[in-house]
């Protein structure tokens, strides 16, 4: 990890540093959790390369437009990357509504809904996981301007990479539906929604550890299947 001192100036707070000081004796957890995700990730992207390409295709034939959708998301210590998905709205769907999606959202298309659903859209989230961008477990990665509206608190979860599932993605998995019903979704989720859901998130940061990383990949599992 950086020393302290050198974080962005945001993270160099009082609220952040408690969470600092536990992450940085778990050196030997941090490592191992890179080095599987890279043997996972390459393993995944074998079993996973026919499925990915029969998507792509179901994709392109059904709705105009590019196979994958990329979006500016926020990682370790606040660094921004573009987090690589199928594309499961019309195109330029963020021109067209909020950042946040609904249930009844009508930018969704019809084979979007159903991988949605089933999470098949964040597959190709492989390759941001093999860039180092992502890890399989940790925090959601929020887009700049949601990141901009956090508590001081909430940037301790930016001191370990973003991850395609957490405790908050599974708890938070109807998230659509809750904001479904809400004038202004965008104020619902960064006045409601993303505080309970950093609830969750420092409360993995704090209690980080190899194995618990391990259940919440088969916690996911089960969510999605059930």
């Amino acid at each position: 990890m950086k020393s302290f001192e050198k974080l962005p100036a945001a993270f160099q707070c009082g609220e952040v540093r408690p969470y600092y000081d536990i992450l940085s004796k778990k050196t030997a957890s941090r490592v191992v959790k890179r080095v599987f995700d890279i043997l996972v990730a390459l393993v995944m992207l074998v079993l996973l390369l026919i499925p990915i390409l029969v998507i792509a295709v179901i994709v392109k034939a059904t709705s105009p437009g590019h196979v994958f959708f990329l979006q500016e998301r926020v990682t370790t210590y606040g660094r921004h990357f573009k987090i690589i998905k199928f594309r499961t709205m019309v195109e330029n769907a963020e021109a067209l509504g909020t950042q946040v999606t609904t249930d009844s959202d009508s930018r969704v298309t019809g084979i979007g809904r159903f991988l949605r659903k089933y999470r098949l859209d964040e597959l190709p989230q492989v390759f941001n996981v093999l860039a180092g961008s992502m890890s399989f477990v940790g925090t959601r990665p929020e887009v700049p301007r949601y990141v901009e509206q956090y508590q001081n608190e909430y940037y301790a979860t930016l001191l370990l990479p973003a991850g395609i599932t957490s405790l908050a993605s599974i708890m938070y998995k109807d998230e659509e539906k809750l904001l479904s019903s809400a004038e202004d979704a965008d104020k619902v989720y960064i006045e409601q929604v993303l505080p309970e859901k950093m609830k969750y998130n420092l409360e993995y940061t704090k209690n980080f550890g190899f194995f618990s990383d391990i259940k919440l990949m088969f916690k996911t599992v089960k969510e999605v299947v059930s």
